[in-house]
């Protein structure tokens, strides 16, 4: 199939832009299909939001944004998490614009002093007289806030969904809240807290490279060579003396050969999700924190104590746009501000009823490898941003997804393959491009 020509993209530029082994380098630069993505993909998909230890208390709310779509993580009054378009129905002011805080009982506009309920129901209107015999009533202005189309809380983590009508969270999803599970039960008393905000990093690329990037096991003992690499040469010169500290454990398995990245194994699952380390992966071989075990072993018993410890998955991708660390309870969510630009944050979470100790290793981890000053993640940055940059090359037209690629393959179920395969980048592709184009049939243009 010929790469599209058209001015304006339809949904068989879209659909034309995937294809099994390969995609069109406009999925990474096209403006056009940034736009779309915000529309259709990011509309109709199952979006993380935020924890539901961010808004602990009534009246507390987070802001964040699903898509290019600013929105409200809000505790209501009846003690439910609610998720609002963060727009005032009068103007379009935004209702808030700190990060996080207590707004009490309402919500109060800056601009007019509409004031709304913690669920987006209009509270009041100043000088409401002014309206008497206008027909606001008959407006869907007078209603409130807008909240999203639907929201769901799986195991603390809240996710929502743009549109009012569409796929469920369980059907979108599937068993690949395994791994959120497995994350979350590692808590003694089966809880995790948000430990403080979240590192912020930007990066001038698009978000599909950090998707991808994320299962991509060929890159670790190459583009980190620099960092981890040094590292684990200097520990080697020192005799390489053990017990190693929890630093030396954290950054020298990004130096793993091929052929341990190959035996862990990816799982993908319907819908672009999936994960590595299937088998063992780079957390496998952490030291034990004295005390945890047994604490697992009181609230779960020693087998189930066991299994929920052994399962040791490395990055979890929940499609579009976070992937989850369960053994390390991390979360990095990909924020799309562009089609060359996007903002990662990097969540830590606090295991209710374990040591402090796994928490500080945790943090630990978060500083090393994804901060703004961490050594592992300016190696990623700076192929990422080579990336973006050599795409606007003429030289290829298509990016090349085809290491272990059979032809014909069927995303509709679960699999589990060698861990250097690209699959999990072609079931991605595979998912973006239905979310893409399921809303666009009937409409001749997709966006001009």
């Amino acid at each position: 199939m010929a790469p599209y020509q058209s001015p304006k993209l339809t949904v068989q530029d879209i659909a034309g832009m995937v294809q099994g082994h390969q995609v069109h380098r406009d999925v990474y630069t096209s403006e056009k299909v940034y736009r779309l993505e915000m529309r259709n993909l990011f509309t109709n998909t199952w979006v993380f939001v935020g924890h539901e230890s961010q808004t602990p208390k009534k009246g507390d709310y987070y802001t964040t944004q699903i898509g290019d779509q600013p929105v409200i993580q809000v505790r209501h009054s009846d003690g439910e998490v609610k998720v609002l378009n963060n727009r005032c129905p009068h103007k379009g002011t935004k209702i808030a614009i700190d990060r996080e805080g207590n707004t009490g009982k309402f919500f109060r506009c800056p601009y007019h002093a509409w004031s709304f309920k913690t669920d987006g129901c209009l509270l009041a209107i100043p000088l409401k007289k002014g309206y008497e015999d206008t027909g606001l009533h008959q407006t869907e202005n007078v209603k409130g806030i807008k909240p999203v189309g639907a929201v769901y809380n799986h195991r603390g983590f809240i996710f929502a969904r743009l549109a009012e009508e569409g796929i469920g969270f369980e059907e979108f999803f599937g068993d690949s809240l395994s791994s959120i599970d497995n994350m979350v039960d590692r808590s003694p008393e089966g809880r995790l807290e948000v430990a403080g905000p979240p590192l912020r990093y930007m990066h001038k690329c698009n978000w599909k490279m950090l998707v991808e990037n994320q299962t991509d096991t060929c890159h670790p003992m190459v583009a980190h060579e620099s960092s981890a690499g040094t590292a684990v040469k200097i520990w080697d010169e020192l005799g390489n003396p053990e017990p190693r500290p929890p630093a030396m454990q954290i950054i020298a398995p990004f130096m793993s050969p091929y052929e341990f990245f190959e035996d862990m194994g990816i799982r993908t699952w319907p819908n672009g999700h999936g994960h590595t380390g299937v088998n063992m992966s780079i957390h496998s071989d952490y030291s034990a924190i004295p005390g945890y075990f047994e604490a697992m072993t009181q609230a779960y018993g020693e087998d189930r104590a066991k299994e929920i410890l052994d399962e040791n998955r490395h990055n979890t991708i929940y499609f579009p746009s976070i992937m989850v660390k369960g053994p390390i309870q991390q979360l990095r969510n990909f924020i799309p501000l562009g089609p060359n630009k996007t903002l990662v944050e990097s969540y830590i979470y606090r295991l209710v009823g374990a040591p402090d100790e796994l928490l500080s290793r945790t943090a630990m981890y978060n500083r090393m490898i994804n901060a703004p000053t961490s050594i592992v993640g300016h190696d990623d940055l700076e192929m990422y941003e080579r990336a973006q940059e050599g795409l606007m090359s003429n030289g290829l037209e298509w990016v090349n997804l085809q290491r272990l690629f059979e032809g014909n393959e069927d995303f509709s179920s679960e699999a589990v393959e060698n861990g250097t395969t690209e699959r999990q980048m072609r079931n991605q592709f595979d998912a973006w491009s239905r979310f893409m184009t399921s809303t666009m049939e009937g409409h001749a243009e997709a966006a001009e």
